[in-house]
């Protein structure tokens, strides 16, 4: 039985393609394709994909939305597994939220207006799955995801299950533990509080606007390039260097928001990475301050 078959075979509830463009699974919108994705259904499906992939010692890697990735032109080798719309059922009781990590973060403030609570405002315009917003402790407006995690069930690579407090999710600054020891994000729980639903929806209107206003939501990208510099913002050191417009084949700096590299049309991921390497070498330069990708670079190269 070829690998597809036996990928079909496992994945009952979800999808498995092969050969696909990773343009289509990715804000950026760049990048060659990958040989296999697989979105699956369950957790069940997730350990079986990965304990057949071991077994053929085919290569995997873990996407959400794909909002926070740029993929080589090479695309992919191996299993691409993808939380997506297959695992995004999201339950509420009494103010805590249960999430599967497939749902995208503005279904679950939508969720949470819904019903009439507050204090996920802030997650409503970022592009992201919950499971990535988990994963990098996503954040806007002066709120992050550590503020309302109450726990986060996870998979380890030899497809254990646990579930970590929030304390144990280790956050920081766009990062978890969920990075450090592999795991995967299955779903987690927010707690929030009961608020005013007018409230909630002129906050979530409000953080939109100013969004639209600052943000180059008209261009292909992966949000916030880099991650910000302790006591400096990324973004100004950029617009410092003359940088803003600076453009290599189909990629460049925002002239709207020097902290977004995007894809203005027909860029190949070399000349984001292009962009983004000139930026730090610049900034660096004249800074003395080492710029870190905010981004997620995967793919073969």
């Amino acid at each position: 039985m070829d690998f597809i078959d036996k990928l079909k075979n496992i994945v009952k509830t979800g999808t498995v393609e092969e050969n696909v463009s990773m343009k289509d699974y990715c804000s950026f919108k760049t990048g060659g394709n990958a040989d296999y994705i697989v979105s699956p259904g369950n957790s069940d499906e997730i350990k079986l994909v990965i304990e057949e992939s071991k077994k053929e010692n085919m290569p995997f890697v873990i996407i959400g939305n794909g909002s926070n990735i740029v993929v080589s032109d090479k695309g992919i080798r191996g299993v691409v597994i993808r939380i997506g719309c297959q695992m995004s059922k999201i339950t509420e009781n009494n103010g805590e939220f249960i999430s599967q990590a497939g749902a995208m973060l503005s279904a679950v403030s939508y969720k949470a207006y819904d019903t009439g609570y507050s204090g996920f405002e802030f997650a409503s315009g970022i592009p992201g799955s919950f499971g990535g917003a988990v994963c990098m402790n996503a954040g806007a407006y002066g709120g992050e995801m550590k503020d309302v995690i109450k726990w986060v069930k996870v998979m380890d690579m030899e497809g254990n299950i646990k579930t970590l407090s929030n304390e144990e999710m280790d956050f920081g600054y766009r990062k978890s533990i969920v990075f450090e020891k592999e795991y995967i994000v299955l779903e987690g729980c927010i707690s929030l509080n009961k608020g005013n639903k007018e409230e909630i929806k002129a906050l979530m209107a409000d953080f939109n606007g100013r969004r639209r206003d600052k943000q180059p939501l008209n261009y292909p990208s992966a949000g916030s390039t880099f991650k910000r510099p302790y006591g400096h913002f990324a973004g100004k050191l950029i617009e410092d260097c003359g940088l803003k417009g600076y453009t290599v084949g189909g990629a460049m700096v925002s002239d709207k928001h020097a902290g977004f590299v995007v894809n203005k049309g027909g860029a190949t991921t070399e000349d984001i990475l292009n962009v983004i390497e000139h930026c730090q070498k610049e900034v660096f330069d004249k800074f003395g301050i080492k710029l870190e990708t905010e981004v997620k670079i995967i793919g073969e190269f």
